[in-house]
């Protein structure tokens, strides 16, 4: 099911729930035409298409792909959130909230080290 060995800092990530440092991740300014994928899976999760800047210090995308995301309650922190894991593998991929972008007005917020990028073809 593990697409790759994972880093030790992605197995933190997407296996112990952490959460990358803001602004440190590869995809922040990343603006290729392509998909992102589960680090840990392989599993198309991100159309490069819904990407926004939101200055949050994470990738952030308005939307997911249809069926390849699951959604828990987080409350850790002393927080309510929106916990958002891969479908197929059940890594952590980060949170979830309600003052995203258009078209859905949401903004998934996620770890840079929970995904890779597929040129698209």
């Amino acid at each position: 099911m593990v697409e790759k060995k994972l880093s030790p800092e992605q197995y933190h990530i997407l296996i112990e729930k952490g959460t990358e440092a803001p602004f440190s991740g590869k995809y922040i300014h990343f603006n290729g035409a392509g998909k992102f994928v589960c680090a840990a899976c392989g599993s198309e999760l991100f159309s490069s298409e819904t990407k926004f800047d939101s200055n949050c210090g994470w990738p952030s995308f308005y939307d997911a792909k249809k069926d390849a995301v699951e959604f828990r309650d987080d409350l850790s922190h002393v927080m309510r959130r929106t916990e958002v894991v891969c479908k197929k593998c059940g890594g952590h991929l980060g949170h979830v909230f309600d003052d995203g972008s258009k078209p859905t007005g949401k903004r998934f917020c996620i770890n840079s080290l929970a995904l890779n990028f597929k040129v698209k073809r």
